[in-house]
């Protein structure tokens, strides 16, 4: 037992040096060397070969395609904000959307955004990221932070994907669904989740109330007044014309669509989503990179320089993400996650099963950073207790879908809250910092919810 309860120890470091030094990376470096320190059989030898096993670890994610194409996207996405920044095709597109009245004031600019971020349903990734390119310049137009932005974006776009499931979200569910004998079929249990997926649906409640009153609460109420680092993008670049950034904007949603029915051959739930947003940024950033190569104001050699200066603004940001993935890696070995959802669930009475679930999967999501990570180590659980004890399969996979959401949008190391700051251009510690108070008020009305129910059907 003491072994096991040494599993959560890396997470916690990584949660204090975060704390304390206010240091990404070398919290996530020091976690992995934990994780990896803790998994050594001598002590002698252990923290030299915990240090080679911390690199080794480290480079081990790009063996997985997956890792590797996620790490790859985000430094496109530093080309493609480069591009549309330096094209004008941002000033010009902030500017049309305040002259054709669509986003006039701070409410308009937030309700826009969270559209974007809800209509754009097909990858969490790309809803951040097409959300975070259009309303960058309209935040900064109208006064409004960046962590405000990074909210937004990062609070629609997990929950609205795990609500549609017409994604690979769906797909990946489906198939941990699939090796069990069930009353009823996998698609619909899993559509069953739909009405009780509280998190999901009680954060986007708080995130249009929040735009639309424009009431803020905690350090995000305050964020008005912390600028983002000064960087390249701080520069004024004369407006050009909207379709400078509409344009590649376009091809990109409409890029990921196609890949994602290609890769799955047809059946969009089947393509895959590390591909398609791979090429559809890649894509976008061609086309970004060929008109403004037609336009005559810019020469290859130009393109080129402003495509790697972009990328090398994010390299931070793509390193945090790289710890991320290896650090999960790490914790999965360690069998961190599936002794905090035995702590969770064990000797519960049969009403606190459901809450129980959303929090072992708040827990685990939070302390490796994964939400699929989370999905894999709690459906195995879950699912044995639903044909057990004849709970109601829908609401029990809502709890755990939820739960796993929950650390997408406060972890520090999770990847998602990472792409939510560079798409936003939001320090990260600053997104973590300024959204944790809404997670937890989401999080708290969904425990309180699920209990109710509990006590009412079960």
């Amino acid at each position: 037992m003491t072994s096991q309860w040494l599993s959560v120890l890396p997470p916690i470091v990584a949660i204090a040096v975060v704390l304390w030094k206010r240091e990404v990376i070398l919290a996530l470096f020091l976690s992995i060397f934990t994780a990896e320190l803790l998994q050594q059989t001598s002590l002698v030898s252990g923290v030299p070969l915990g240090g080679l096993a911390t690199l080794e670890r480290i480079v081990a994610v790009l063996e997985d395609r997956d890792n590797a194409r996620i790490l790859v996207f985000s430094l496109m996405i530093g080309a493609l904000l480069a591009y549309i920044r330096q094209s004008g095709g941002v000033t010009a597109m902030v500017n049309s959307v305040i002259n054709r009245g669509i986003a006039r004031n701070q409410r308009q600019t937030a309700l826009l955004t969270s559209g974007v971020g809800v209509a754009v349903f097909v990858e969490s990734n790309l809803s951040v990221l097409t959300a975070g390119i259009l309303s960058r310049g309209l935040f900064d137009r109208f006064g409004m932070s960046r962590a405000k932005l990074a909210y937004f974006i990062d609070s629609t776009s997990a929950p609205i994907c795990i609500l549609i499931l017409l994604n690979a979200w769906g797909a990946y569910i489906l198939a941990l669904l699939g090796t069990y004998e069930l009353e009823r079929p996998a698609a619909q249990i899993l559509w069953g989740t739909l009405p009780l997926n509280f998190y999901a649906l009680v954060t986007l409640v708080i995130v249009f109330f929040t735009a639309w009153s424009g009431r803020y609460f905690g350090p995000l109420a305050t964020s008005a007044s912390l600028k983002h680092e000064d960087s390249a993008e701080d520069l004024p670049v004369d407006a050009t014309h909207p379709s400078f950034m509409f344009v590649p904007l376009f091809v990109m949603v409409a890029g990921m669509v196609g890949f994602m029915l290609w890769t799955g051959g047809g059946v969009m739930a089947n393509g895959s989503g590390s591909k398609s947003v791979l090429y559809s940024v890649t894509l976008a950033s061609l086309v970004a990179y060929v008109m403004m190569l037609h336009s005559g104001g810019f020469t290859h050699v130009k393109l080129v320089k402003i495509g790697f200066e972009g990328m090398g603004e994010l390299l931070p940001l793509v390193t945090i993400v790289l710890f991320s993935l290896a650090l999960g890696a790490s914790l999965k070995e360690l069998g961190t996650g599936v002794f905090i959802a035995g702590l969770v669930g064990e000797y519960l009475p049969v009403f606190l099963i459901v809450p129980m679930m959303f929090v072992a999967g708040a827990l685990i999501s939070f302390s490796t950073g994964t939400s699929w990570g989370t999905f894999a180590i709690l459906i195995p659980i879950g699912v044995p207790l639903i044909q057990a004890l004849g709970l109601p399969p829908s609401l029990v996979l809502a709890a755990i879908l939820g739960g796993g959401i929950f650390g997408d949008h406060c972890s520090p190391i999770s990847d998602t809250t990472a792409v939510s700051s560079i798409a936003s251009g939001c320090d990260l510690l600053e997104h973590v910092r300024t959204q944790l108070p809404y997670a937890l008020l989401a999080g708290g009305i969904t425990i309180v919810l699920y209990t109710i129910v509990g006590l009412i059907y079960l």
